[in-house]
């Protein structure tokens, strides 16, 4: 067993070798005791953690300001085309230790803070994840705001302020308990009200065709106050903007009620519009056609685009003058990305504003919305397309719906051109679906943009074969593949100081800013010294994350064991069920060869279940009910834990990424558009055993599919099970240690005190699995026992990870963003840092 941390390993590691510049400790030190005093002078003479908190927050936050307050004057004397990234989730973690890395000041605040008698560790562990997203999705919009910064692009984000983010998890008695996430509740030191820019959103209300033009009336206002997040780029001294919009009822909302002595209900109802950024809908990969989720995709939507066309109009910095009046321009100034169909309504609210408002011809301002807007597609599976009732938008946004159906008369008159008589077609392909509830169909409405681009070949391949066909077929060079990535800051620099300083020992730094530099670590792939260095700061990284453990979950794990790990949302399609069936089939063989060498596994399994999906919930307690037999069972001892990890969520991936051995990738091919999670522990040094699916198909080509534990179905077997018919049973019947674990879950040897517990997951998976955990039961297996065959041998495992260090060029979030940026925006990156707000410019 591997001797246990000394209060200086537990001392936090950061780079000696200037990854993290010095500053002038001093300064720190002063400006800290300022805010800290000032804190103190409002409340109380006693200062708290939390006090010590914000007062760092607020010493680092000022040397944010002057860079923010210099890039946007940067951006309006040099009037660059700007991008906005439109999303509905931005999964951003924490901010402070990020900032610390990008501005270079990590090493002089520890110091600093050291100096003061504190542990800058423990004051980064107060500030609370802003966990505005639910998965993959808003994380990737995360990493791109970062990216676009560290690129020197003229930048926005822009989404809702959820007063409440992705619910807190908590397992209680191994069931998934929901808890709101009050994130704001202490207040937030990085974000910065900004009232002068509040916009008007309408709902409701009625249209009148007049002589002057259409007119949207008797609406219901609902105001949106934004609040902007700086963010940093990587050293450059670029901050670019994150503006999330909050509701705000009008001072007068419903109170024409006054006049008939309801004043107090009317005041009371404010609740009503300012319910639209109360909470972040937790589902992820399905659609809820809820009218307040639509109500949310159009606040969004209306206020930035208002926001937009107003900065589009003014030319000078702080200036209120409008002076560009000609929209024709607009794409050349301006660039709208859709993060998947949530922000589909810009479509329409943009030929709103083009035609009812600034009195544009229908064809001027179609051209002008096609050019301008650009959609990213993020999922293949069917349940999470967005299909809204038309009844709704009659009721909620009445003059959308008539743009809608103006804009599906001119699409479906164009493909009745290009394909005479096809009228099937011509149903495919409209936006509008006919039914026992007639819907619109927003997938079908954002592919109309300039810009469908897919977030893997991968994934592309099988969706251009089945949904984008027929728009393919119509307009084939919309269409653009882009590999998804994170940003190397966050996830290597940040996270894992420690690999971080062995890499630049061998290769510089330049690296943290082109990740393709890290090919160049296969000149040391055969070198002892370097081999060692992985390996020790994967062990440390490892007995770290024990102690945390310890302390959080209050269970002791052997850190010499291979920690098997799989953290994600809780799916089917991402089969934690097949991972279940590993576990009971390891503790299967352990109990009948209790002598044998067995390789020890620590498996953690981590992710959110969406509240209302049932199979989700059952999976966790599936796992939490095989942990608690498995776990206690003295003959297996510490051969065999598993774990679940309780609110996953950024901050704790930050802490397990790093430490992990092997990365479960393992959906059935053909379902997960890409992922992230892969190229993260593929970057800190686990490896992975997964399916050829999503980004897996890219890491194996970077890395060669000799250094990946690749398994199971590829998608044309999947199709053609798909096509024969999947019959579990045929499998059950044929392998008896996949027979065997069903009966141990069904007869309730994991439920002793209710053998019917899981009735329902057994039913699923012999009579519904749409993705066919047992078709690759086996295939896994076998691939398992690779992996606890060269866990064995230490050397030749580092050699491996060496080669997937090496082969994540390709995954730097940079490298998407550039893409994006010359192929769709028609931006250029411009690495050059600009002046220091001290320094002359």
């Amino acid at each position: 067993m591997a001797k246990p941390l000394t209060d200086q390993d537990k001392r936090k590691q950061i780079s000696v070798r200037g990854l993290a510049g010095v500053e002038n400790v001093s300064d720190l030190k002063t400006n800290f005791n300022r805010h800290l005093h000032f804190t103190l002078v409002k409340d109380r003479n006693v200062a708290t953690k939390r006090d010590y908190y914000f007062a760092l927050a607020n010493t680092v936050r000022d040397y944010l300001v002057g860079r923010w307050i210099r890039t946007q004057q940067h951006y309006y004397e040099k009037d660059p085309k700007r991008v906005y990234y439109l999303s509905l989730e931005f999964y951003m973690g924490r901010t402070l230790q990020n900032t610390m890395v990008n501005l270079a000041l990590e090493n002089a605040c520890d110091e600093a803070t050291y100096q003061l008698g504190l542990d800058m560790e423990e004051l980064q562990d107060i500030e609370e994840d802003a966990g505005l997203g639910n998965g993959g999705l808003g994380r990737l919009a995360a990493c791109f705001l970062d990216s676009m910064a560290s690129l020197g692009l003229a930048a926005y984000g822009y989404g809702i302020r959820y007063e409440f983010g992705i619910f807190n998890q908590k397992i209680v008695e191994g069931w998934q308990v929901e808890e709101a996430d009050d994130w704001l509740r202490y207040g937030n030191p990085w974000e910065k009200a900004r009232p002068e820019y509040m916009r008007p959103v309408h709902y409701y209300g009625r249209v009148e065709h007049t002589d002057e033009g259409v007119k949207w009336v008797d609406t219901q206002v609902v105001l949106a106050l934004p609040y902007d997040t700086p963010v940093p780029g990587y050293r450059n001294n670029i901050v670019n903007t994150m503006r999330l919009w909050s509701a705000k009822a009008p001072c007068d909302f419903n109170l024409k009620d006054f006049n008939v002595g309801g004043y107090i209900q009317a005041v009371l109802d404010r609740n009503l519009a300012e319910n639209i950024s109360r909470v972040l809908y937790p589902n992820d990969n399905f659609f809820e056609g809820k009218e307040l989720r639509l109500k949310q995709e159009y606040f969004v939507v209306a206020a930035t685009l208002q926001d937009i066309i107003r900065r589009f109009k003014a030319s000078k910095f702080g200036s209120t003058e409008f002076v560009r009046l000609d929209l024709s321009t607009l794409p050349d100034k301006v660039a709208i990305q859709l993060n998947d169909t949530h922000p589909a309504l810009a479509i329409p609210e943009l030929m709103r504003i083009l035609v009812d408002v600034e009195k544009l011809t229908w064809e001027k301002a179609w051209d002008i919305v096609v050019r301008t807007c650009a959609y990213t597609n993020h999922t293949v599976l069917p349940e999470a397309l967005e299909r809204w009732p038309v009844d709704l938008f009659q009721n909620l946004l009445p003059r959308h719906l008539e743009l809608i159906y103006e804009i599906n008369r001119r699409h479906m008159e164009r493909i009745g051109k290009l394909f005479p008589g096809d009228l099937d077609r011509l149903r495919r392909m409209s936006l509008i679906e006919e039914g026992d509830v007639k819907k619109i169909n927003m997938f079908t409405l954002i592919r109309l943009s300039h810009s469908v681009t897919k977030t893997c070949w991968s994934s592309s391949v099988a969706l251009l074969l089945l949904r984008f066909k027929d728009f393919y077929e119509a307009d084939p060079d919309k269409f653009q593949n882009k590999t998804n990535g994170i940003t190397p800051r966050r996830w290597l620099v940040m996270c894992n100081p420690g690999l971080a300083e062995v890499i630049a020992e061998r290769i510089g730094e330049d690296y943290i800013r082109d990740l393709d530099q890290l090919k160049n670590l296969l000149d040391f792939v055969d070198d002892d010294a370097f081999i060692r260095d992985v390996a020790k700061v994967k062990q440390e990284n490892k007995m770290k994350f024990s102690a945390h453990l310890e302390e959080h979950y209050k269970v002791k794990i052997n850190p010499d064991s291979m920690f098997d790990v799989q953290v994600k949302r809780i799916h089917e399609y991402k089969r934690q069920l097949l991972n279940c069936l590993h576990i009971i089939t390891l503790y299967n063989r352990i109990k009948k060869e209790p002598t044998k060498s067995w390789t020890p596994r620590t498996v953690m399994i981590g992710g959110k279940a969406a509240p209302g999906y049932h199979t989700a919930k059952m999976i966790i307690k599936l796992i939490t009910s095989i942990g608690d037999i498995v776990n206690n069972d003295p003959v297996v001892g510490d051969r065999l834990k598993v774990i679940y990890l309780e609110n996953y969520r950024v901050t704790l991936a930050e802490k397990v990424i790093p430490a992990s051995d092997l990365s479960e990738q393992i959906s059935t091919a053909g379902t997960e558009a890409s992922g992230t999670g892969n190229m993260k522990f593929m970057l800190n040094g686990a490896l992975t055993i997964g399916t050829m699916d999503g980004a897996n198909v890219e890491m194996a080509e970077e890395a060669g599919e000799e250094n990946l534990f690749i398994f199971g179905m590829r998608v044309p077997d999947v199709k053609a099970m798909d096509e024969k018919g999947y019959d579990a049973e045929s499998y059950y019947n044929r392998i008896p240690e996949l027979k065997q674990a069903m009966d141990q879950i069904s007869g309730g040897l994991f439920s002793p005190s209710q053998p019917d517990l899981f009735t329902d997951i057994v039913n699923m998976l012999m009579h519904h699995d749409r993705f066919k955990v047992f078709a690759d039961y086996e295939a896994y297996i076998t691939c398992q026992d690779k992996v606890s065959a060269l866990y064995k041998n230490p050397k030749e495992w580092t050699k491996m990870v060496i080669h997937n260090i090496a082969g994540c060029g390709k995954f730097s979030s940079d490298r998407t963003i550039t893409q994006y940026a010359r192929e769709i925006w028609g931006m250029e990156p411009n690495l050059e840092k600009i002046p220091a707000p001290d320094d002359p410019r």
